[in-house]
């Protein structure tokens, strides 16, 4: 049977390549541009005592706690995850769980503080009702999703990625791919341009 391995991994690259952004009025960014804004907007968060703040669910809350650490760690700006579980299941349990991420923003969030919110879907009816809660305290909004073009996510940020797949194996990792990558070139990445070489012991 014809090896499928190198045809995902080349639609994967694709898919990154070819994320559409756009800003908070729907104008279409390159993406080097796009990284470089959301690059100085974390910093300018930081530089004003304030923080970067990631949510997600399922597999876009392990990103949002994954890039949480790496952005505080290895970038040095000031980063949070909202995704302690008995936070979780209490806002869950109390107020619902389409409150879990919006009610921990009114605890929390501060104005000019900066909201990083990813959804595969960009349906999720918490990620979108805690946009709403940021805008409202005047927090800046970063979004990342994928399936439908429509979704109302994509539309909700001051930039917004959209990774054009519906598979969430694609858009999951395309979305840690890019958060990565805005982090690493921030921390200035420069390519050896050397192919990589694959060592077996």
């Amino acid at each position: 049977m014809k090896s499928r391995v190198g045809p995902y991994f080349a639609t994967l690259s694709r898919l990154i390549l070819e994320t559409e952004v756009t800003d908070g009025s729907g104008r279409l960014l390159p993406l080097e541009e796009a990284f470089a804004k959301v690059g100085t907007a974390a910093h300018s968060v930081h530089d004003a005592g304030n923080k970067i703040m990631f949510i997600g669910n399922g597999g876009s809350a392990g990103l949002a706690s994954h890039l949480a650490i790496d952005f505080s760690k290895n970038g040095g700006l000031r980063s949070l995850a909202f995704n302690d579980a008995s936070a979780l299941t209490c806002l869950g349990n109390d107020l619902g769980y389409e409150n879990v991420f919006a009610k921990q923003l009114e605890f929390h969030a501060r104005a000019s503080d900066l909201l990083i919110a990813i959804s595969s879907s960009g349906k999720s009816a918490n990620i979108l009702a805690a946009v709403a809660v940021a805008r409202a305290a005047k927090v800046g909004v970063i979004t990342f999703s994928g399936f439908g073009r429509d979704n109302a996510l994509r539309r909700a940020g001051d930039l917004n990625f959209y990774v054009r797949s519906g598979e969430y194996g694609f858009v999951e990792v395309a979305h840690l791919s890019l958060c990565h990558a805005i982090l690493d070139l921030d921390m200035g990445w420069r390519s050896t341009l050397q192919p990589a070489r694959l060592v077996v012991s």
